[in-house]
């Protein structure tokens, strides 16, 4: 079984799941980003196929960057430029390339909080 790499994002804030979120992926190496995907957020806050299918897992460092700032704008939640959120860049490790990773988001204007899920 190979393993693969899902996020969900949901808007604290507003109490629904952040639709229409811009997601990238990198992978790290030292000093090295290279930008394996891109991709949006549906209605439920996810994305419609893994961000990191099985084919493309292997264990290394990888980076999300949410582009919340984007976000918070068309939802009418930016207030004051410059915005306290804009990109939120998570780096995590992947050790087995047999497991699901899963790394939620949870956002509002002026905070935001992640963990491994299932």
């Amino acid at each position: 079984m190979a393993g693969f790499l899902t996020t969900h994002v949901l808007d604290t804030a507003r109490g629904l799941p952040a639709e229409n979120l811009e997601i990238t992926l990198y992978r790290l190496h030292g000093q090295e980003r290279t930008e394996l995907a891109r991709m949006r957020t549906n209605h439920d806050g996810r994305t419609d196929n893994p961000i990191l299918p099985a084919a493309d897992f292997e264990i290394g460092t990888y980076e999300l960057v949410f582009a919340a700032g984007a976000y918070l704008r068309a939802t009418g939640q930016d207030g004051a430029e410059p915005l306290f959120l804009d990109q939120i860049p998570i780096r995590f490790g992947i050790s087995d390339p047999d497991s699901h990773y899963h790394v939620p988001l949870l956002l509002s204007p002026f905070g935001f909080s992640t963990y491994r899920g299932s």
